[in-house]
């Protein structure tokens, strides 16, 4: 991540900063927009038949609403490729270009919330789906399922907590990738942070290994285990060194 860009130049930092009212004081390397993205799709196409492996025959019997298990897994995997292509490019966009902010002004924010939350919300609810359509194909206890799936819900009850008190929803958002005044808050070390850094990709990802654990489903795990790997292929190809871009470290190096 530590490589040795050529710095771009201020007449680029100048349309960058277009219609932001607290413009990012940074320099963008050259040539970052696609930095890490060759690696994200290479790891994206070794996942996507590890998910279906995982899943086997457990899909293809079910339905839950008059829709297929296979239709609800289907949509569990493409969900997260959506919402993290769509993150990879905007954030590199907004980052080395402020494509958002110089086509809705400030405003360019809140677009991307609409974009950005809908799809993050999706995420758990569409392994419930599948767990509710494939539920009971995995081969454990009733209680046992209920029990752990139960226990690993509390983690991500507990992180999600963390972000809303003590991060912000915001800047989990991305609001350094857009305003200065995200970019010079503190690191976060309260609640689930002390434990982690990352602590949304560590512990809140947990709640859906729980959902998949409740249903007992086979799929809905195989889903699961999919969301929260591709989730760290974000971290190490997208926002690991973006974070080296806005803070001159990575973030997780405090």
């Amino acid at each position: 991540v530590r490589r040795a860009w050529k710095r771009t130049d201020s007449a680029m930092s100048t349309t960058r900063n277009a219609g932001n009212s607290d413009p990012l004081s940074i320099t963008v390397p050259e040539r970052y927009m696609w930095h890490g993205q060759l690696r994200h799709l290479l790891l994206l196409a070794v996942l996507v038949p590890g998910a279906w492996a995982i899943a086997g025959d457990s899909l293809g019997d079910g339905s839950f609403l008059g829709i297929s298990d296979e239709a609800w897994f289907v949509a569990a995997i493409a969900v997260p490729i959506i919402q993290q292509l769509a993150v990879a490019l905007l954030w590199r966009a907004q980052l080395c270009y402020g494509l958002l902010t110089r086509m809705f002004g400030d405003a360019g924010f809140i677009v991307w919330g609409v974009i950005f939350f809908p799809l993050l919300v999706a995420r758990p609810l569409l392994v419930a789906a599948v767990g509710a359509a494939d539920v009971d194909s995995l081969p454990i206890p009733d209680a046992l399922g209920i029990a752990v799936g139960s226990l690993m819900l509390l983690p991500a009850v507990w992180a999600m907590h963390s972000v809303k008190k003590y991060f912000g929803f915001a800047r989990a958002l991305g609001g350094d990738h857009f305003f200065e005044r995200y970019r010079a808050m503190p690191m976060i070390r309260e609640g689930a942070f002390k434990y982690s850094s990352n602590a949304m990709y560590a512990f809140v990802f947990l709640g859906f290994w729980g959902i998949a654990l409740l249903f007992r489903s086979r799929a809905a795990l195989a889903a699961a285990a999919f969301q929260h790997a591709y989730i760290w292929v974000h971290w190490y190809c997208t926002e690991q060194p973006d974070g080296v871009v806005l803070y001159g470290r990575s973030q997780d190096e405090d």
